[in-house]
């Protein structure tokens, strides 16, 4: 072996999403969180904290989001003015066919990391 074969492709291994990105994108498009095929800010934060079995922040969801939206994963936008908002508009979120793709990637990743491992897991805790 040359060394070669054992190369660290930094921009392959940024390509795969982290789990909360996963986590997000995957709130997205569940049925229960869209409205039609958009999905808004508080319903995407329950589905995360249902997924995840944990309380998150809605600030770390919205940064998400809006990470997400600006590498092209995600495109948002704002829906009618409702008097049960006090006049403001909810935000709407769509999952684009960049972020179908993360997903597939990410999840290839992950099965491939796991390939051959026999689970549950045994040994120490």
């Amino acid at each position: 072996m040359t060394g070669d074969e054992f190369i660290y492709n930094v921009d392959t291994v940024t390509d795969v999403l982290g789990l909360f990105e996963q986590t997000v994108l995957l709130a997205l498009l569940r049925p229960r969180t869209a409205l039609g095929r958009e999905a808004y800010g508080r319903a995407i934060l329950t589905e995360v904290q249902l997924r995840l079995e944990r309380q998150v922040t809605a600030g770390s969801v919205y940064a998400t989001l809006d990470r997400l939206e600006q590498k092209g994963l995600v495109s948002s936008h704002l829906g009618e003015r409702t008097a049960a908002r006090g006049g403001r508009p909810k935000r709407h979120y769509v999952v684009e066919a960049a972020g179908i793709r993360a997903l597939n990637r990410s999840k290839a990743s992950v099965d491939r990391v796991w390939a051959g491992i026999s689970r549950p897991l045994k040994g120490a805790v």
